[in-house]
């Protein structure tokens, strides 16, 4: 089967190792790819976002299976576009990708489906938006409506803070176009679980869970970032959880999204709260979750390319999604300045040495070569260096045995990846 995998980032080097280890897989291309991907597959200098060319390059090649990475693409069309040109694509159209282009989109699901979620309301006014803040009260979570690459969420302690991110996304523009209209609603208080399955139409299939470490900082302080590490599977969320939780939280969107004439096909996210009354959603996505994929994908043991294939087809892939009883952490390096502006150009070294470690592996994200052909930092989050271990303990000590090995000026990390799991 020929294969082009769309994206840059750590969650498609783990996907193209993944897909690498397929019998099935003839050739793979990565788009636009890393140093990391370079690895598993070619490299195509084609944008992740830059749909028609993306399509141009797949029917030159005879693609046989698109793997879209990220959201973003999704959301411009990309399954569509697939679809007019005869192209199978495992992801879901412009319209079922709505579910994470759209937060306020979300919530009409929802409420519709009786999906239990936290209230909340869009607002498209700085002034009604500032109202709501004050008669509902802190802490409050604001949220950029539209796809801010996992940043666009504050968790407000106080009534200040919630005005302030209110006014950075609407009035100064600090999301872009994604923040122009904010969706504001009640904090959830509890454990945070990111619940993964392959859908299409009205069925699930449950493929596992991870959980996320979403703030910069040791002990959850900081901005919220696309994720700084993530462990799998989750302290008390175990697989008979797992499929409750699809029960309630996604079967019951898939058929309102039916219902609507737009069927979802594709992997779902579900980012869920684990609260005292019960299980709450936060948010989907439409796509695997980036650190999670890299936890994730390290304890799958059945073939991927075959389950990917079935859905771009509208089908479940009749055998089973299996993973090893093994913990699997993935701790997040970033750059200097990362969540806001990034310091880029600086060379990496290590990488070699953490791989060589036992249980170790390291998958590249803001990576490039320079001129020199050195490895340099090139983005935010840079890599994702993961361990598989018999307990969470375990796996912890390796991935950061892994990390100690690798070294940058201005690389930054959490110290406490996995911690709550223990």
């Amino acid at each position: 089967m020929r294969v082009l995998l769309i994206g840059s980032g750590g969650r498609e080097h783990a996907l193209a190792a993944t897909l690498a280890r397929s019998p099935h897989l003839t050739a793979l291309f990565i788009a636009p790819g890393n140093p990391g991907t370079a690895k598993h597959g070619v490299n195509v200098a084609i944008g992740a976002e830059n749909v028609p060319a993306l399509i141009t390059f797949a029917k030159e090649q005879a693609i046989d299976l698109i793997v879209p990475g990220p959201e973003a693409p999704l959301v411009a069309g990309l399954a569509d576009a697939c679809a007019k040109a005869e192209i199978a694509c495992a992801g879901p159209t412009r319209a079922a990708a709505r579910l994470e282009g759209s937060k306020s989109f979300t919530k009409e699901i929802c409420y519709a489906a009786g999906i239990p979620t936290a209230q909340g309301e869009r607002f498209t006014s700085v002034d009604a938006a500032l109202t709501y803040i004050q008669e509902r009260g802190a802490p409050i979570v604001v949220k950029a409506d539209g796809l801010a690459a996992g940043k666009g969420v504050v968790v407000a302690q106080t009534l200040a803070e919630a005005e302030d991110a209110v006014h950075d996304m609407m009035t100064q523009g600090s999301m872009g176009d994604a923040g122009r209209s904010v969706v504001i609603e009640d904090c959830l208080v509890g454990e945070e679980v990111s619940l993964f399955a392959f859908c299409s139409g009205e069925t699930a299939t449950l493929i596992g869970a991870a959980q996320d470490h979403k703030r910069i900082g040791d002990g959850d302080t900081g901005p919220n970032t696309g994720g700084m590490g993530a462990v799998s599977p989750p302290r008390g969320f175990d697989r008979a959880a797992q499929e409750q939780a699809l029960d309630v939280m996604v079967r019951p969107m898939l058929k309102e999204m039916v219902r609507r004439g737009t069927p979802f096909r594709g992997v779902i996210f579900a980012g869920l709260m684990l609260t005292d009354a019960g299980p709450q959603l936060i948010e989907y996505n439409v796509r695997f979750g980036d650190p999670e994929a890299q936890a994730l994908l390290l304890r799958l043991t059945s073939d991927l390319l075959p389950a990917l294939k079935a859905l771009a087809d509208g089908q479940l892939d009749a055998t089973p999604i299996t993973f090893s009883d093994q913990a699997s952490i993935s701790v997040v390096m970033a750059a200097q300045g990362y969540p806001g502006k990034a310091l880029t150009g600086v060379v990496i070294s290590g990488i070699a040495d953490a791989n060589a470690l036992k249980d170790v592996t390291v998958f590249q994200a803001g990576t490039a070569k320079n001129a020199a052909g050195e490895l340099v930092v090139a983005g935010g989050r840079v890599l994702s260096v993961c361990a598989v271990g018999n307990t969470v303990q375990e796996a912890r000590d390796k991935a950061y045995a892994g990390v100690k090995a690798i070294s940058w000026d201005g690389a930054q990390w959490r110290t406490d990846i996995g911690a709550r799991a223990l």
